[in-house]
């Protein structure tokens, strides 16, 4: 497998993953990731679905972030802009339809699987370099190309925005919007060091030995 066609793998891995992460979140009612937070509030000022929310306010930080700097944009850009809604709302209702009264200790557990596997899928498609989503971009931008801080510390500072957005306008926050907001930046550092990034590196010194 050449690694072009292994970056765009783990962009669409990474893209559809999020989006059943996010489907997840809305179903534990344990607080929705930050980002989902800002849209659920939104969605709530304007009445309108998540799944129509998501991709207009999408296109507009697109556009900010195309103005400022383009190369975070790619392919894994469209994936997201067009699909994390519409395989979240999917994924609420499998949910729904699969467990009807999940105990309190499911639901915890799977929170925590759910944050550490939203982290990995994250971290697979920054890796890939194909492009993120524009609420992503963002700390990436404040970190690489302001350089305010650290990626880590400028995730978390977006997210908190967010969660106190999601707050005032009727978002669940809860333990698992805490959660991701303060650990998400430092776990999804941690699978770029340790798994993404190794990943594609493994892969240019096979194709250098050949």
């Amino acid at each position: 497998m050449s690694e072009k066609k292994l970056r765009l793998i783990m962009a669409v891995v990474g893209v559809c993953v999020t989006g059943i992460n996010v489907g997840v979140f809305r179903w534990l009612v344990l607080g929705t990731d930050p980002c989902t937070s800002w849209i659920v509030g939104i969605s709530n000022i304007f009445g309108a679905p998540y799944s129509l929310t998501y991709p207009i306010v999408f296109a507009v930080l697109f556009l900010i972030v195309f103005l400022l700097h383009r190369h975070y944009l790619g392919i894994a850009t469209v994936i997201n802009l067009f699909g994390i809604g519409i395989i979240a709302d999917l994924t609420l209702a499998l949910m729904e339809s699969l467990f009807s009264d999940p105990s309190m200790i499911f639901r915890i557990v799977l929170l925590v699987v759910n944050v550490i596997v939203l982290s990995w899928a994250s971290s697979l498609y920054f890796t890939a370099d194909l492009g993120v989503s524009a609420y992503d971009a963002i700390a990436l931008m404040a970190a690489n190309e302001y350089k305010i801080a650290q990626f880590r510390v400028c995730r978390v500072a977006t997210d908190i925005f967010c969660v106190i957005f999601g707050f005032i306008f009727g978002a669940d926050i809860g333990v698992g919007t805490v959660i991701t907001a303060f650990m998400m930046g430092p776990i999804v550092q941690f699978f770029n060091e340790n798994f993404s990034e190794p990943l594609l590196k493994s892969k240019r010194k096979v194709r250098h030995l050949r």
